[in-house]
């Protein structure tokens, strides 16, 4: 029995050889691509897994030996399965122990997959499946097994107040999940994050990221989202917030139009303020001390019922809230009272039709004007011929009846006819065996007198003189001289037309009674 004790067994060498055989360390890549493993298995803690591994082409190769070993993360090899073709699977002291079998019952030597029950975090790692062959040596094939962990996401906003430094604002985490987590995040804001990693629970990993940035009251409420993306997550998980930032009330008075006139009524001035938290007090005050009797004030409101000097101050309104206090002010200029738009309007439509009248009038007096000056010169001829004639002799208007005398009236009815005609008229006749005859009278011609002799005549006034004098140059001077006038022979009616137009215009009354013409010249 001694004996025995001191030399051990053939069996029991031999089983020391096959463990020293396969727990021999080689070179990764001698080899390995004739190994037939899955390169990445994934699980949970807690499930079962199945580590595949087969030799498929045996041919001329005789397997002496299989080894599964764990080699962790950062750590040695340690075997934890070994398969001989003639002696039971072994599995030697490990962490796995207990836990791992040959799936196959009896074992193949072609294709000794191992099943790992009830695995846990610290499982995570290499398993190598080597075979020990003859001739050709050691073959492997490397499987990682990727534990996951379903990470607990969170995030949040922080209530900050404003500042003039990077504080964080916003915080993402990612805890105890397996591999770590992605965050990411995305705002309007100006900032940037930060992301650090830690291990956690297990053999786990938490993963936290903050977002900093410059606080304003701009950026209070903006939206910030933080989206996480993890191996064991179908879709990102996105977080959506909004920024919160603390800041004393930002004040603003509307309501000042700056046309505050004297007796003008019922203006208002509202004191507009945001803050973060909410203002809870509001306060008018005038710069000059005490409230305007005729102001009343309600709230945000400042009404005045009518203005006058006392309104003439500044008015200021401050709002509180527990982060501060804003103020905003607005000085009132009190005018005099303005031009009703309405009496405006009346006034410049009376000056409007004023204008219009006096141009009416202008324009009429213009017609009168111009009337009197054409019947002053009514010694022109009256349808623009070149006739000119001068009557002489009373009366006042001829009988337009053909057997009375022209004379007929008030005057001389038997006095002579003088008719210049500068020979452009065709009417009348002319009588070459006695004197021309008009209405059953002779017509006596005189002769022709010349410009210079009507200028020098003493008959001729002032105003005959200034009548001559608009006579264009033509009519002064070619009518008078050439050869001798000829008498015409008119019509009754048209002699007395003639008649009346001049003595409507030449004709001057005498002490004695008598109408004689101002300019006629008699022979």
């Amino acid at each position: 029995m001694a004996r025995q004790h001191l030399f051990p067994s053939r069996q029991d060498c031999f089983k020391v050889l096959l463990l020293l055989i396969g727990s021999t360390v080689v070179p990764h890549g001698a080899s390995g691509q004739q190994v037939k493993v899955e390169p990445e298995v994934l699980s949970y803690p807690g499930q079962t897994v199945n580590l595949l591994c087969a030799f498929p082409d045996t041919t001329g190769i005789q397997i002496t030996l299989v080894t599964w070993s764990y080699e962790a993360k950062e750590g040695e090899r340690t075997n934890i399965a070994v398969l001989h073709p003639t002696y039971e699977p072994d599995y030697p002291e490990s962490p796995f122990k207990g836990r791992v079998t040959f799936m196959d019952s009896p074992p193949n030597m072609d294709s000794p997959s191992i099943q790992i029950s009830n695995v846990r975090m610290m499982d995570e790692g290499k398993y190598i499946c080597e075979f020990a062959s003859f001739p050709g040596g050691h073959k492997q094939g490397i499987t990682q097994l990727v534990m996951l962990t379903k990470p607990q996401n969170s995030a949040s906003p922080l209530t900050v107040e404003v500042e003039s430094k990077l504080i964080v604002v916003a915080r993402c985490e990612s805890l105890n999940g397996r591999p770590a987590a992605q965050i990411r995040w995305v705002t309007t804001a100006n900032g940037n994050a930060t992301t650090s990693s830690k291990p956690g629970q297990d053999n786990t990993v938490s993963v936290t990221s903050e977002y900093r940035m410059i606080p304003t009251a701009t950026d209070n409420g903006k939206d910030i989202s933080c989206i996480v993306s993890h191996r064991t997550q179908t879709t990102p998980e996105s977080f959506q917030m909004k920024l919160k930032v603390l800041y004393a009330p930002q004040v603003t008075i509307v309501g000042y139009d700056n046309n505050w006139y004297m007796g003008r009524t019922n203006v208002l001035l509202t004191c507009q303020a945001t803050g973060n938290p909410v203002p809870t007090t509001v306060q008018w005050k005038s710069m000059t001390g005490e409230m305007p009797d005729t102001v009343q004030i309600k709230d945000n409101q400042l009404r005045v019922l009518k203005v006058d000097e006392a309104v003439n101050t500044t008015f200021v309104c401050e709002v509180k809230n527990r982060v501060g206090t804003g103020r905003d002010q607005v000085t009132v200029l009190v005018r005099e009272p303005s031009v009703n738009p309405s009496n405006a309007g009346v006034v410049a439509g009376a000056v409007i039709g004023s204008l219009l009248a006096l141009l009416l009038v202008a324009a009429l007096v213009a017609v009168l004007v111009t009337r009197s000056r054409r019947r002053q010169q009514g010694y022109r001829a009256n349808d623009g011929g070149d006739m000119k004639a001068r009557i002489f002799g009373g009366g006042k208007k001829a009988s337009k009846n053909g057997t009375g005398g022209v004379g007929s009236g008030v005057g001389n009815n038997n006095g002579p006819i003088y008719v210049y005609d500068d020979g452009s008229s065709q009417q009348g006749e002319k009588n070459n065996h006695g004197p021309l005859t008009i209405g059953g009278r002779p017509e006596v011609v005189a002769s022709t007198p010349t410009a210079q002799d009507i200028l020098l005549s003493s008959e001729l006034d002032d105003a005959e003189r200034r009548k001559f004098d608009e006579l264009e140059e033509e009519e002064r001077y070619d009518h008078f001289s050439g050869g001798a006038p000829i008498l015409q022979l008119r019509q009754p009616n048209e002699q007395d037309d003639m008649i009346e137009d001049y003595l409507d215009d030449d004709m001057e009354s005498q002490r004695d009674g008598s109408v004689i013409s101002r300019t006629a010249v008699y022979v």
